[in-house]
């Protein structure tokens, strides 16, 4: 054996033992003991140490000092100090005092098989038997945590405990918040059986203890009872709410049951299902109902049902083909009347609608052909009406040039840049169900049904180099299978006819053509600037002048537009009128009306180049938006015989302060005079406007403006200052396309309650939106005018406030207010969210455990929205 001339830095090492030692060099600090005991190794026994290793021969005890490891078969330990006995075949870890900073460092980690790392201040252990005693140990399994006290391993599924820590806080004892104290007990597989125990919070036992128990340990996915939470409802009386059952089936699926019953009658049940199949697809189905007895104890029950479905499929999964889901359909009363199963969210509390979706597409690779088919559901809340679309579909043919090669030489001729399109769709809706009426007979017969085809041709030239020359033809077709016809019924006691629409079933299709040419080009324009920062200005106007045509489909050829003549018996006065057969239909017919105009438009944007500063080693000039974009566009029919000029329609868009704050606006103005008349309606005065077919600069006026609208979005927060290009990146990248497993299950923690989830990493956020919009009918003038401002910050890196609110000019008030404090408490949350007046105004206080095995262990405090009445 080699000897080292520099001996260990470790002291009294020779007076512990008595004996000569050998000290090995760091480069040279790994051994194998192939030695044997009396029952025999089955294996071998390594270590290694990086400050030196020191042996007793005469006991064969080997001394390993710094960063030292020992391994054995399928178990490890590592130290900063381990004492390896061969002869009895015992391994003794402990850690050591920092002489820097005087804390107890290195301390001995044991791993074995699959089993989490332990950490203890202390261990021995028999890597024969795999027998260990550990001192202050540390470990973790599925968010429980065990730390402190002593700990005896029996044998490789059972360890015996004294005086340990059982809790869901991630700090090593003494610095767990919460936990409960087991004095006595056993540790199996999956459980912990206990004698005594009781509760501790941040270091003060409660008087609250049970003489023995058992706690669940699970390496697995295992069911089990949830626990309820208590209250009161000022209408429903007292409440147990969402107890219930997990089932924990198997890592793919399992399914989770909740129940709240009220002392006055009334329950709520909900059942929610997760799938996943890894790398093919996952979801989430949920079904939820509701019996709630308000008012008297004689008066009906409101029964609600909702059903909520998640599907999503890995594009890698079927290459070309892909399917989704998201349902959420249900009653419209479900959300206003079941306000706890969405944690009193006032967003779905004040939704309007319910859209749902589900979908399957397919692309045939290698050629210009996709499918699209999907059933669709929308529901009004508040007309509680209901619209199906069962299926609707798309054929899409995209662009192609039929006429060019693909083995071709050289530039595209002119007829080789010919560009054609196909598109098919199709649909079996029903409209505006009344709620009552879902899931009935007469349903059926209320179906529309029908097929919508379109084949554009285009045509794109370069012309005397600076023009841009374009053409089109446009053919659409309509067949459907319903078609109304109109007339006036007769023999009314009143003496007026009534107006009757007929559905006539049977086949019938409607085509159109419309065709078109137009000349665009650009105009630049510089005005450039010497000295200073700014360099130039540069401005880009893009006119576009165009020419349509078609024809008119009211002629009685076509047959698609009838007439309905009333009261024809001389000498009675009648009236006729000219109506579409397609009217009401699922697409609409052609529109009547001969159409031959042209379309002028004009587009600009400005935009400024500034110097690159001194400091700027790339000195490259930066280029600085000023306008991004500002159109006029107008219409003229030359064959209508009045008002043949459009509307004049203007919108823009910009972004300033370094894209922080988007601006946006459009308007309306009407070229035309605009007189008010009177009439008498129902013995009443009523004014009335009417558009004359003369301009408003025959009188020396300018076009009225009769809409106009204005909209600003600014957002900051620290991290887009501190770094913004990072901050892009991010956004790009943080698609649900990429998630990862963990962030695909943080996320739907999130939509399940998205108050429980605050981000103390970013200090600050700030985010405003103003809107303005104008309408003058010409008689009266409509205006709104509103601002909403939302945003966080941490008071403290613990501490954060979010607020919203918003303040209505018009009206002269504070729209709809919320304010929410949140305080991590590393393994505890408080929260804290009131809304201090209008209709949903409440309050509430949680206080709560992180741990997701004791998300029911919460105290709580609120007053919810539907009691202020």
């Amino acid at each position: 054996m080699q000897r080292d001339s520099v001996p260990s830095k470790r002291k009294n090492g020779n007076k512990k033992t008595g004996v000569k030692t050998a000290f090995k060099t760091k480069q040279d600090t790994s051994k194998t003991d192939t030695s044997k005991s009396k029952g025999g190794l089955s294996s071998t026994v390594k270590y290694a140490a990086e400050d030196s290793i020191r042996m007793d021969q005469a006991n064969n005890i080997v001394y390993l000092y710094g960063r030292a490891r020992i391994t054995y078969a399928d178990a490890a330990i590592d130290a900063d100090f381990i004492r390896l006995d061969q002869k009895n075949h015992l391994a003794y870890a402990r850690g050591s005092i920092n002489p820097k900073t005087k804390r107890y460092a290195g301390k001995p980690i044991l791993k074995q098989k699959n089993e989490s790392p332990v950490t203890a201040d202390s261990l021995v252990f028999d890597y024969v038997t795999k027998k260990a005693k550990i001192y202050q140990a540390f470990s973790e399994q599925q968010g429980n945590y065990i730390s402190g006290g002593q700990a005896k391993k029996l044998n490789e599924d059972e360890i015996a405990y004294r005086n340990i820590l059982f809790s869901t806080c991630n700090l090593p004892y003494p610095d767990t918040h919460f936990g409960i104290i087991i004095t006595k007990g056993i540790a199996e597989k999956n459980q912990i059986i206990s004698g005594p125990a009781y509760l501790e919070i941040e270091g003060v036992p409660l008087p609250v203890a049970i003489p023995f128990g058992f706690f669940p340990k699970p390496d697995k996915r295992t069911s089990g009872i949830i626990l309820p939470s208590f209250g009161e409802d000022a209408q429903l009386g007292f409440n147990l709410r969402n107890f219930g059952y997990y089932l924990g089936i198997n890592d793919n699926l399992d399914i989770t049951n909740y129940g709240s019953i009220y002392s006055k009658g009334s329950f709520e049940l909900s059942t929610d299902a997760r799938y996943l199949s890894r790398y093919k697809y996952s979801g989430d189905l949920a079904l939820s109902f509701g019996y709630h007895k308000y008012g008297l104890e004689t008066d009906p029950a409101a029964k609600d049902f909702n059903i909520r479905w998640a599907h999503s499929q890995n594009p890698n999964a079927s290459p070309g083909s892909t399917f989704s889901a998201s349902v959420n359909a249900g009653t419209s009363t479900y959300y206003r009347n079941n306000a706890s199963n969405v944690n009193y969210n006032i967003a779905a509390l004040t939704q309007n609608n319910l859209r749902s979706s589900i979908a399957y597409s397919k692309t045939w690779l290698g050629t210009p052909f996709n499918f699209t088919m999907s059933a669709n559901h929308s529901q009004d809340l508040t007309q509680k009406t209901i619209n199906l679309d069962l299926p609707s579909f798309t054929f899409n043919m995209a662009s192609i040039n039929p006429f060019d090669s693909k083995n071709r030489v050289g530039d595209q001729k002119w007829y080789q840049r010919i560009n054609v399109q196909y598109t098919l769709t199709g649909d079996n809706r029903v409209s505006s169900i009344p709620e009552s009426q879902f899931l009935t007979k007469a349903v059926l017969k209320r179906f529309q049904n029908g097929f919508n085809q379109a084949i554009p041709v285009s045509l794109s030239l370069n012309v005397l180099k600076y023009f841009q020359f374009s053409s089109s033809f446009n053919y659409s077709e309509v067949d459907l299978f319903q078609t109304v016809r109109k007339r006036y019924a007769r023999g009314n006691t009143s003496g007026a006819d009534s107006l009757v629409t007929d559905t006539v079933p049977g086949f019938r299709r409607a085509g159109s053509y419309s065709v078109s040419t137009g000349l665009s080009t650009k105009v630049y324009g510089t005005l450039n600037f010497k000295g200073g920062r700014l360099k130039a200005i540069r401005h880009t106007m893009t006119p576009s002048l165009s020419f349509a045509y078609r024809p008119d489909y009211n002629s009685d050829s076509y047959g698609y537009y009838h007439n309905v003549v009333s009261n024809p018996a001389i000498p009675y006065p009648y009236a006729v009128t000219r109506y579409s057969i397609f009217d009401n239909g699922l697409y609409p017919g052609p529109s009547g009306g001969r159409s031959a105009g042209i379309t002028l438009s004009v587009d600009n944007t400005v935009e400024a180049k500034v110097r690159a500063k001194s400091t700027d080693t790339t000195n490259t000039d930066r280029k600085v938006p000023i306008l991004q974009g500002l159109s006029f566009s107008t219409f003229y029919n030359l064959l209508a015989d009045s008002l043949k000029l459009s509307p004049i329609n203007v919108s823009g868009r910009t972004a300033l302060f370094n894209q922080k704050l988007g601006v946006n606006f459009s308007g309306v103005f009407n070229p035309y005079t605009t007189i008010v008349r009177d009439s008498i309606r129902e013995g009443q005065l009523v004014k009335y406007a009417r558009t004359i077919n003369q301009y408003t600069l025959e009188n020396g006026k300018l076009p009225k403006l009769t809409s106009f609208s204005l909209s600003m979005d600014f957002s900051l927060n620290s991290n887009s200052i501190r770094n913004q290009n990072q901050q892009k990146n991010q956004n790009l990248n943080n698609t649900i396309n990429g998630m990862n497993p963990q962030q695909a299950n943080a996320l739907a923690l999130i939509n399940r309650d998205p108050n429980a989830f605050v981000d103390f990493n970013i200090p600050w956020n700030v985010s405003m939106n103003y809107n303005f919009s104008y309408f003058n009918s010409g008689i009266s003038t409509n205006i709104t005018n509103t601002m909403n401002v939302n945003g966080d910050f941490n008071v403290t890196p613990k501490w954060k406030l979010q607020y919203t609110s918003g303040y209505d000019f018009r009206l002269n008030k504070i729209t709809t207010t919320s304010l929410s404090i949140y305080r991590d408490l590393h393994c505890w949350d408080l929260a804290f969210q009131w809304i201090p007046f209008g209709y949903y105004k409440y309050y509430s206080v949680d206080l709560r455990v992180k741990a997701s095995i004791l998300q029911t262990l919460k105290l709580n405090k609120r007053k919810d929205y539907y009691n202020n009445y």
